[in-house]
């Protein structure tokens, strides 16, 4: 079986809120060892809720590849690798204060927004949206030369927002450390093999054979 190798960039996965835990666990079974991170993204759940979904999960997923968004009380007690940080959620510098062994990404939208990130101690930073996404209907795209522009500071950059196999090469190439995805896969009819496609897309842009 072919797997997303430690040489190959990050491949991040989000969760879209609107399909059953247990239908999720379904697709993370199959593609969970071809990608580097699961974003827990449930934005209506509560932290119960969370935690449960959580523990259905941990049983086929490894935690280390898990990461919560927002909620960092609940990343902690599930012992997940990480929290995704919103423009709302509290700023990355006291998660890190507090919590220093926890992964911390930041989201932005700008290159100021990520010097502020990596001042404040983020380990990466989510950068989107790059390309027109169903996600963010009617919105401009931040586009590849801002990606390329943030993708220069010394933080690593994980580019999402209408990613698709055909574009990621060119992502990649800007300089972004990675991809992450949700429509793309969680939506497809086939999500193992989009996610086969994303890795080769992947692999191509990092310059492998």
């Amino acid at each position: 079986m072919t797997r997303i190798s430690t040489n190959v960039k990050e491949f991040h996965i989000i969760s879209n809120g609107k399909m059953p835990i247990e239908q999720l666990r379904e697709i993370l079974i199959d593609i969970h060892p071809y990608v580097t991170s699961i974003h827990l993204r449930e934005k209506q759940k509560t932290a119960r809720e969370l935690f449960q979904a959580v523990e259905l999960l941990s049983t086929d997923i490894p935690l280390s590849k898990i990461i919560i968004n927002d909620r960092v009380d609940v990343a902690l007690i599930t012992r997940v690798s990480g929290v995704q940080l919103a423009y709302h959620s509290l700023d990355p510098v006291f998660i890190k204060n507090a919590f220093p062994k926890l992964k911390v990404g930041s989201s932005i939208h700008s290159y100021h927004d990520g010097e502020k990130a990596l001042q404040d101690g983020a380990d990466y930073v989510l950068f989107g949206h790059v390309y027109p996404s169903h996600s963010k209907p009617g919105k401009t795209p931040k586009g590849i030369e801002e990606l390329s522009k943030v993708s220069r500071l010394n933080i690593p950059v994980i580019a999402i927002g209408g990613i698709t196999p055909e574009n990621t090469k060119q992502v990649i190439q800007a300089g972004a450390k990675g991809i992450a995805v949700m429509s793309g896969v969680l939506d497809s009819s086939d999500p193992l093999c989009a996610v086969k496609a994303y890795v080769h897309a992947l692999t191509e842009g990092a310059g492998e054979k």
